[in-house]
């Protein structure tokens, strides 16, 4: 029995150290950190604020500009919903989510009534080449003038979806799985509740 458990204790070392050593290496530490973010974002469901606690922006002065530098105002959103996600190609979390959050924008981009705003603060150069090579159609901006309070993002990636009256409905620090059945009942409803 006390020769099993120093089998046991010798191979569970021995995979402890293998794991530390592919998450010190450079190259492989993005992949499995996104490989676990993505799993996790499978299991978290952005939750809906409960009305009593919601929180309505005030202020729409917000300038963007795209990657070709066509600017962006964010007071144009007025009256619709708006998804933005605050994010940077650097980040495993953000990268996770991605793929879902470009299968939602597909789902909506005909419908002109749904603004999906991604945000970073990187170069255009680094991210036209992320967007690029990872096979992405939706627009990314970059912020011009500073964002409006109610956003307060202090880390990444942040999603906030926000109702055609400027409610801020779900607010989501973390990857998430936002190409969800319960994501697109939210936003269907508030299409509708206008």
């Amino acid at each position: 029995m006390f020769m099993g458990t120093t089998k046991k204790s010798k191979i569970y070392n021995v995979t402890f150290i293998i794991v530390l050593i592919v998450l010190i290496i450079p190259q492989t530490r993005l992949p499995i950190q996104v490989f676990m973010n993505k799993a996790i974002a499978l299991i978290i469901k952005p939750s809906v604020i409960d009305v009593s606690e919601r929180k309505t922006l005030i202020d729409y002065n917000w300038k963007l500009k795209d990657t070709s530098n066509n600017t962006y105002d964010f007071s144009s959103a007025k009256g619709k919903v708006v998804v933005i996600n605050f994010w940077a190609t650097w980040c495993p979390p953000c990268i996770a989510e991605m793929p879902s959050l470009e299968a939602l924008f597909q789902s909506y981009k005909g419908n002109k009534d749904v603004v999906f705003l991604f945000v970073s603060n990187e170069e255009k150069e680094k991210l036209y080449e992320f967007m690029i090579n990872h096979n992405f159609s939706f627009q990314v901006y970059q912020s011009v003038s500073a964002y409006p309070k109610n956003f307060n993002v202090s880390s990444i990636p942040r999603t906030f979806i926000i109702d055609r009256n400027g409610t801020i409905v779900i607010d989501k620090s973390g990857a998430a799985n936002w190409n969800s059945n319960h994501i697109t009942t939210v936003i269907d409803e508030l299409l509708i509740a206008f």
